[in-house]
């Protein structure tokens, strides 16, 4: 396994990059609390807080992120707010707890989206991708397979085959987009928790032999579609930067 060949030095300055970069994201799931079913029912109804204080999380970000990161960051936000609108509001595969779209969630996605990026191209990081890579796909499998067996859940698991198809042929891709699935697992868990959204108990709420848990462990394969989109949209309007991106790379 290449995850036993990591020397124990790489491992502490793996851990610290990981804990600059996604423990404070991972530490915003626990925010989500202020926008939960208990507290605006016993205490106070503070979504407005939240948007405030993601609105500032993501100015931080984006005003110490590269130039190429904060243009990636501002097309999440934007495809980021229609994707929850089309896929919340129109189509209803899940419910906010207001009926709406927060304004911290499409903010939240581009803030998830920099991390991980900022993450996955850290130089210790890609020294060792292979094997982070590696210990995120054995979670993934982890997880899915015990939502299948304790919670029925056929549509996440489904999801999660179909993530690690999307990918079998694109080794280097692998370590961003697993490291995305890890992150949307803990932030819909906690997002389901406190009853911030809601999913539904098949497949879209539609697909009726397709079992479905709150949240389905797969549902990242859906957050893959925002990631896609930015870089194609980057792609779009920086043929040029890009074109000297790939030269740079294959070098």
């Amino acid at each position: 396994m290449h995850l036993l060949k990591i020397p124990k030095k790489d491992v502490s300055a793996i851990l610290l990059v990981f804990n600059r970069e996604v423990g404070r994201f991972i530490f915003f799931v626990f925010i989500l609390f202020f926008d939960s079913i208990y507290f605006s029912k016993h205490i106070s109804d503070s979504q407005l807080w939240i948007n405030f204080l993601m609105f500032a999380g993501f100015f931080k970000m984006y005003f110490r992120a590269t130039l190429r990161v904060k243009k990636l960051m501002i097309y999440a936000v934007i495809l980021g707010f229609l994707g929850e609108y089309l896929f919340s509001i129109v189509l209803n595969m899940y419910t906010y707890r207001l009926q709406n779209v927060p304004l911290y969630v499409p903010i939240g996605h581009a803030a998830l989206f920099g991390r991980i990026f900022m993450f996955s191209k850290a130089s210790i990081v890609r020294k060792h991708h292979k094997a982070i890579a590696q210990l995120f796909a054995i979670f993934m499998g982890l997880f899915a397979t015990l939502y299948l067996v304790f919670y029925s859940d056929v549509f996440g698991f489904l999801m999660t085959i179909c993530v690690f198809l999307l990918l079998l042929k694109r080794p280097k891709d692998r370590l961003f987009f697993y490291a995305m699935y890890f992150l949307v697992a803990i932030l819909e868990i906690g997002g389901t928790a406190f009853g911030c959204w809601k999913w539904p108990e098949t497949a879209f709420g539609i697909v009726d032999f397709l079992p479905s848990n709150n949240p389905p462990s797969g549902i990242s394969l859906f957050y893959f579609l925002l990631d896609v989109g930015c870089f194609l949209v980057y792609i779009k309007v920086h043929r040029t930067a890009w074109k000297r991106w790939n030269l740079i790379s294959k070098k």
